[in-house]
């Protein structure tokens, strides 16, 4: 097929990674051209290439793998895969780096690409991701090679499931039935491999699998279990099932979601916290890094575990980089991203739910019993998203108002106020005109109800007017 290019902006280019509407924003002949741009930016001769499910993945993974291979790079194909199993292949093959075509839990009409380079490291957004972004735009791409390079790469799965399961110990799970909802994402047959080595492990685990195949289409809605009108379905499968506990993944599996066995949903706090004794168990005072948007039940867990606490700012390059700076041994975001030192500082969607099994089979209780202390001692009101017109303008008035009697004030990631007995993260969504708000407090659920309904007035006023 014949390319034809114009200097033009692409604004499917996010910070971090590639993000667009199809069509427009984001088809093949822009596909080819970063996968041309990422290969000459990073020097890069082999390159790792995956895909999730969604209808238009395959052909944009043809033609990234086009432009690569145009640029003289060997494309390593994993075809349809995870996220997290493009990082462990790019470092596992000796790759210079890896792309997966994926536009995770966006909506049906976008499509997007997650990389990163040699050693699984993301990219540098200042100078990395803006090079590749200035010659996809302007095509200076040198002398095209013709013909494509391109080798299957599907045995590094089986090397995949090797390296997640050497996080836990399969003589320390016990009987447990859990159920599993893939969302009809990509998470099916990566699962299904893991479960068939633990079975040939001698794990007595029994899976209830829930909109298990890969469907493009989404019959059951796009897998984003963290929205709440999505989470009534693994919670009845849970019950109706007799599930020990849930895990539901979105799209690429990056991120796993944890319902107890009374099908309530766990916030991600709870799991970072939990993870976090985890690690600290096997790992004594080694160092856990977190997020600031909810940190009190996290920095307990790790003080009563005799870890250090880290904190990081939100978003997967700032968690990464700080545990390759730290050697921290795990990384974890309320948001259900989870990062491994010995996964290549990366984040994983399937091992967080093996070390929460192996968890219940050490201790003999249930995940809501682990959790009961924990929410009593600190309820949070999870993550708020206000529109508004005039962002800063909102953040002066929560400043205005009680900055005067916060104990601590720090801006690592938007506005953090401290209180005795509660407090607050304030800070705007990179992408949309939001302000999203995290409010905690020490064992009083009647205080969060009035901070929140404060601050919901503080920062909506401008809407009043």
């Amino acid at each position: 097929m014949q390319r034809t290019h114009a200097h033009e902006p692409l604004s499917c280019f996010k910070a971090y990674d590639v993000r667009g509407r199809l069509g427009a924003e984001l088809n093949e002949d822009i596909a080819w051209r970063i996968g041309r741009a990422f290969a000459e930016t990073l020097d890069a001769h082999r390159v790792v290439l995956g895909r999730d499910c969604r209808t238009s993945s395959k052909d944009l993974a043809a033609a990234v793998a086009d432009g690569l291979a145009a640029s003289g790079a060997e494309v390593l194909d994993l075809g349809l895969s995870g996220t997290e199993e493009m990082y462990f292949a790019t470092s596992h093959l000796g790759a210079c780096g890896g792309i997966t075509v994926t536009a995770s839990h966006n909506p049906m009409d976008y499509n997007g690409m997650k990389m990163v380079k040699r050693g699984s490291a993301p990219l540098d957004p200042a100078t990395e991701m803006a090079a590749i972004r200035v010659l996809a735009e302007s095509c200076v791409l040198g002398a095209r090679q013709p013909g494509r390079n391109v080798v299957s790469a599907a045995p590094a799965r089986a090397a995949y499931v090797q390296r997640v399961l050497s996080f836990v110990d399969i003589a320390a799970l016990r009987p447990m039935t859990i159920l599993v909802n893939a969302g009809n994402g990509a998470a099916g047959p990566t699962f299904d491999a893991i479960a068939a080595e633990l079975e040939a492990r001698g794990a007595p685990l029994e899976f209830v699998r829930m909109h298990h195949a890969p469907d493009g289409i989404f019959p059951n809605g796009i897998p984003n279990p963290l929205l709440p009108e999505n989470q009534p379905a693994t919670a009845k499968a849970v019950r109706t099932n007799g599930a020990d506990f849930g895990v539901a993944w979105d799209g690429d599996f990056d991120r796993c979601f944890l319902f107890d066995h009374e099908g309530r949903f766990v916030p991600g706090e709870y799991v970072v916290g939990l993870l976090a004794e985890a690690f600290l168990a096997k790992n004594p005072g080694a160092t856990v890094v977190h997020d600031p948007r909810v940190v009190w039940n996290t920095e307990q867990a790790i003080a009563n575990a005799g870890g250090v606490a880290r904190v990081s700012r939100t978003g997967h390059a700032f968690l990464k980089k700080a545990l390759r700076d730290t050697g921290a041994v795990y990384g974890g975001e309320m948001s259900a991203h989870h990062y491994f030192r010995d996964f290549m500082a990366c984040d994983s969607g399937m091992i967080p739910w093996l070390l929460v099994a192996e968890l219940l089979g050490r201790s003999g209780r249930s995940l809501a019993d682990l959790l009961t202390e924990a929410r009593r001692a600190f309820p949070s009101s999870g993550e708020i998203n206000f529109r508004v017109d005039d962002i800063d303008a909102a953040m002066t008035r929560v400043t205005s108002a009680l900055g005067g009697e916060a104990l601590q004030e720090d801006h690592l990631d938007g506005l953090s106020l401290s209180f005795a007995d509660w407090r607050l993260n304030l800070r705007a969504s990179n992408t949309e005109p939001l302000l999203r708000l995290n409010v905690e407090t020490r064992g009083d659920t009647d205080a969060l109800a009035q901070h929140v309904a404060r601050l919901g007035a503080l920062i909506t006023a401008e809407n009043r007017t």
